[in-house]
């Protein structure tokens, strides 16, 4: 069989470069040499060839028909191998194919979109499937490797999972009944909580990440009554609603999910809850990494953690 000659690399990027500005002094600007040694290469290509690509005046330089051509027929074969080098570089470092993320509620609020389209910006060819988890079970899906990264709420103090960059930080509410005394007030205190029923859960999440945001005494030590366990922040909501008990959320809570026989009423001495990434000790993959390293970035961006 006889060789195919085949230009080199760096040629075909000269001449197609060439074919876009038409001008010497531009062309050598952009690829970094000096204009005699674009001439040269690009001599070397048309002697390949055969014929001349392009026509050189003093005044301008203009495509001959065969340039033209070749232009037209390189455009895409380049632009195509470009990608599939980038896709064998993602390939090779692991970070293409599907990554799992879960979240919980709301996620990362409003900084969760900017964490995405950072993340398919620099790695175009993985592609990111949402799962919403449970408070009843929070950190399920990522033991069980139905997600490979969690957005969820702190406190997560497990040894065999990471906590990695906090995305969001708020302040906490307590929802109440609307026609419940509390609905008229400015803010509540911790102390409050001894007065009412707060809803208590059933499922799997850790003692303390409910201890947290339930907590079981006020400060001074008085106990705070238990009402009806509850799976999903749905039926909690409709609990509240009906006047059954009241619930310490987050604050973005009234944002997402205001309702007009809810009241959301500042909680002033409670600790702020934060959302973090949280991995899988086992699990850190590539990917996971890649996405934890674009959140890191996008809180960077953001001046820190998105806050309500």
């Amino acid at each position: 069989m006889d060789r195919v000659w085949v230009p080199e690399r760096h040629e075909l990027e000269a001449f197609l470069v060439l074919a876009e500005e038409l001008h010497f002094g531009r062309t050598a600007e952009r690829l970094r040499l000096s204009q005699a040694r674009v001439s040269q290469v690009i001599k070397k290509l048309e002697r390949g060839v055969g014929a001349p690509l392009f026509e050189r005046t003093s005044r301008r330089v203009a495509l001959t028909p065969l340039g033209a051509r070749l232009r037209d027929d390189l455009q895409p074969l380049y632009r195509g191998l470009g990608e599939a080098m980038a896709r064998a570089r993602a390939t090779a470092r692991g970070v293409d194919g599907i990554l799992h993320v879960g979240f919980l509620g709301i996620g990362a609020g409003e900084l969760t979109s900017s964490i995405m389209d950072l993340f398919r910006t620099r790695h175009p060819g993985c592609e990111i499937q949402m799962h919403e988890t449970h408070f009843a079970d929070p950190l399920g899906p990522l033991r069980s490797a139905e997600v490979d990264v969690l957005i969820t709420r702190l406190p997560v103090e497990e040894p065999d999972l990471v906590v990695g960059p906090v995305v969001l930080s708020e302040p906490r509410v307590l929802a109440v009944p609307a026609h419940h005394p509390f609905a008229r007030r400015a803010s509540v205190s911790l102390e409050d909580l001894a007065d009412v029923t707060v809803f208590g859960v059933t499922g799997a999440a850790p003692e303390y990440w409910w201890d947290f945001h339930v907590p079981r005494s006020t400060p001074s030590g008085r106990p705070i009554r238990r009402g009806q366990d509850v799976a999903t922040f749905q039926e909690l909501l409709a609990l509240i609603a009906t006047g059954q008990g009241v619930s310490p959320m987050a604050a973005s809570s009234e944002r997402y999910y205001a309702r007009p026989d809810i009241a959301f009423v500042p909680l002033r001495d409670a600790p702020h809850t934060d959302v973090a990434v949280v991995w899988r000790v086992a699990g850190a993959t590539a990917r996971v990494r890649a996405f934890v390293q674009a959140a890191h970035d996008a809180v960077v961006a953001n001046g820190g953690p998105a806050r309500f």
